[in-house]
């Protein structure tokens, strides 16, 4: 069996802040990213899903080396990246790029395309011939549906879909072996959604990429992934394939997610409505609940959800689950008529 190029063991990323004044000064400790471990394979996309606040984007820049964790290790073809120096580190993310959520934000209003896209050649290779650098980027416009001429234009000129595929190729001009995707297109119209998760399935199938792709919208991460995490303040609650994942969820948290996708039918949409249980909102991250941190929405709960932690262990099928009540349930969903995913 193939090793896997990425290994994220027990991850942990803490955020720490004061309250009161300096006599009376208090320390609180926010839990980000709460003992994350996954491998993804070669070509593999791995998704990540979960409401906003649920540890997704600081695990992605953990994994980068942006963000410094706490505790845990991550291991890059059996090296440990939080290991490395400042340099070393540097020289690996020739290897693993990041597409990041808002397509305009995260390009310099003051360079061209052209500029922005080939910025990471220029920095990883300082001599290289410019003509090299302008057929490589060119090059590069073209393979994610930009045109050549369009060089020379600044992110203003470009619409939100046009902006995330220079950020796209910024990504790739290395040659990069994994791209994490930050919500690429949560700020894109849909119809420009479906287009960029094509382009990017197509450009994994043709350069051999291997994908984390995150999301709070599990019709997305669908047609995209191969594996799916479903995370919730920090912790991940499910690591399953991606069919078995859909048609029966193994943790009432992923269950409550599909069934809260839109559903463009009305009559559906109501009685969708009315079998919803996802109320309220997360507690606060400074002060989680004692036992399972879903306990305060599950309707499943029984008293040693209360108390007890849930180990994320291994089901019979293969998937991974943090649930003690996951052999008791049955969360079945018919995806046909239950959910808006297709």
């Amino acid at each position: 069996m193939t090793a896997p190029v990425l290994r994220v063991q027990d991850l942990v990323v803490n955020f720490t802040s004061f309250t009161g004044g300096i006599l009376q000064r208090k320390e609180r400790v926010l839990r980000a990213v709460n003992g994350i471990s996954f491998d993804l394979n070669a070509g593999e996309t791995l998704g990540i899903v979960g409401e906003t606040g649920s540890g997704k984007s600081t695990l992605a820049r953990a994994i980068l080396g942006l963000i410094k964790a706490n505790r845990g290790r991550v291991m890059w073809e059996g090296e440990d990246l939080t290991l490395l120096g400042e340099e070393e580190l540097r020289q690996k993310r020739k290897e693993i790029q990041i597409v990041f959520q808002d397509p305009v934000a995260s390009l310099n209003p003051r360079m061209t395309a052209g500029d922005i896209i080939s910025e990471p050649l220029w920095t990883f290779y300082p001599h290289m011939a410019p003509l090299q650098v302008e057929e490589r980027t060119r090059g590069m416009m073209k393979v994610v549906g930009l045109l050549p001429n369009q060089i020379n234009r600044y992110p203003h000129e470009f619409s939100g879909g046009q902006c995330q595929r220079i950020g796209i190729a910024r990504s790739l001009v290395l040659n990069p072996r994994l791209v994490i995707c930050d919500e690429p297109v949560s700020a894109l119209d849909v119809s420009i959604q479906a287009q960029i998760i094509n382009l990017l399935k197509d450009l994994q199938q043709k350069l051999g990429l291997a994908l984390i792709f995150i999301a709070h919208d599990l019709s997305l991460v669908k047609h995209i992934s191969n594996r799916i995490m479903v995370m919730y303040m920090g912790s991940a609650m499910e690591l399953s394939q991606r069919e078995a994942l859909y048609r029966r969820p193994l943790h009432p948290y992923t269950h409550a997610l599909i069934k809260s996708v839109p559903i463009p039918d009305p009559k559906l949409a109501a009685r969708a409505r009315q079998d919803s249980w996802l109320a309220g909102d997360m507690p606060s991250p400074y002060d989680p609940p004692k036992g399972c941190i879903f306990n305060t929405r599950c309707p499943y709960k029984v008293s040693r959800c209360q108390t007890d932690v849930p180990a994320l262990r291994r089901m019979e099928q293969g998937d991974w689950v943090a649930c003690h009540q996951a052999e008791d349930l049955d969360l079945s969903i018919h995806l046909d008529s239950a959910s808006g995913i297709n």
